[in-house]
Formats: structure tokens, C-alpha cells, sequence
């Protein structure tokens, strides 16, 4: 039985059953480069930490963001970033044959820059984007209800959900924690 793996370096790994996974196949196709690509990030290859590396990746692309455009394009992008990781994560797991694998990291970027929204109304700074990033970390290997169950949706569906809620209940706890101090 294979063995499912994840970037969250305090979640157990899974045995799942053989039919819910794709077969091994070498990626041979442009599409297949591409979904690697987004899916991992350059970051989901790193032997440590890569989804903790994934999140640093999404508060880099927020800041970045943040600088250059306005919160409606920070939004869209996230949004955009949320989207492309499905079908990138669906066909990383095909590809690779496991069930989310470890090197997929976009779930992170995308709940990392979601955790990270409420700084579109509140200020940017260094603390500030600390505790968004501690709050998501955290949240992201926690999984609380019901982050832990979506994550068993099939495909990049359940890769992505997971972290998108963590996420969220990152966002809304440091909204909470902004609008306080």
C-alpha cells in the first residue's frame, strides 16, 4: 500500500488504498513541467521544512505583491494562486504516484498569503507578519476542524483545502489580534 506523504512535519504519514492513486508515470509533457513547477514552488525539493520554506514563499509573494499593486490584485492573485495549485497539486500527484506528496508546497503559499490578508487593512511590519506566518505554521500542522477531514478529499482539491482553511483561521485570529494592539 502506498504511503501518503505531506510537507506538514508534524502530521503522520497514511496508508491509502491503491486504486485512490495515479500511476507512476516520468512527466514528459510541457503541462507536466508546469504543474511540477507551481506545485513545488522551487522550494518543495528541499530536503527540510518545505512546507515551512512554502510559507516563506507565499510571504514573500504577498510583500511583493503588497508594494507593487493594490489589495484587489493581492486578492485576485491569491485567488488565482489557490486555483492553479489545484489542478497543479491533481497533477503532481498523478505524476508522482502518492498520495499529496511532500514536495507539493503551493498549499502553503496559497494559505500563507490568505493568512496574510488582514495586513491589506492593517499595517505591514516585521511583527506583524510574524504573527500571521506563526499563526498559519501553526494552524497548518494542527489542521483543526474541519482542516484535518478536507484534507482527505481526493486530488488537488484536498491537497489545497486544508491549508486554505488554516489559512483562514490564521487570518481571522490575527484581524483579531491587529484590531486589539
Amino acid at each position: 500500500m502506498p504511503v501518503k506523504e505531506s510537507s506538514d512535519e508534524l502530521n503522520p504519514t497514511l496508508v491509502v488504498p491503491e486504486p485512490s492513486l495515479g500511476s507512476a508515470t516520468t512527466a514528459h509533457t510541457v503541462g507536466d513541467y508546469l504543474a511540477l513547477s507551481i506545485a513545488t514552488c522551487g522550494v518543495g525539493y528541499l530536503p527540510l521544512m518545505p512546507g515551512t520554506f512554502g510559507s516563506a514563499v507565499g510571504v514573500a509573494i504577498f510583500l511583493l505583491l503588497v508594494q507593487r499593486a493594490n489589495p484587489v490584485v493581492v486578492v485576485v492573485s491569491t485567488l488565482a494562486i489557490a486555483f492553479a495549485g489545484i489542478w497543479a497539486a491533481s497533477r503532481t500527484e498523478e505524476l508522482s504516484g502518492r498520495k499529496d506528496p511532500g514536495k507539493v508546497v503551493v498549499d502553503e503559499v496559497a494559505g500563507q498569503m490568505i493568512a496574510l490578508l488582514p495586513l491589506l487593512v492593517f499595517t505591514v511590519t516585521p511583527l506583524s507578519v510574524m504573527v500571521s506566518f506563526t499563526l498559519f505554521r501553526c494552524f497548518d500542522i494542527v489542521k483543526p476542524y474541519p482542516a484535518g477531514r478536507l484534507e482527505g478529499l481526493k486530488g488537488g482539491f484536498g491537497i489545497m483545502c486544508d491549508d486554505l482553511v488554516a489559512g483562514a483561521y490564521a487570518a481571522v485570529i490575527a484581524a483579531v489580534i491587529f484590531s486589539i494592539l
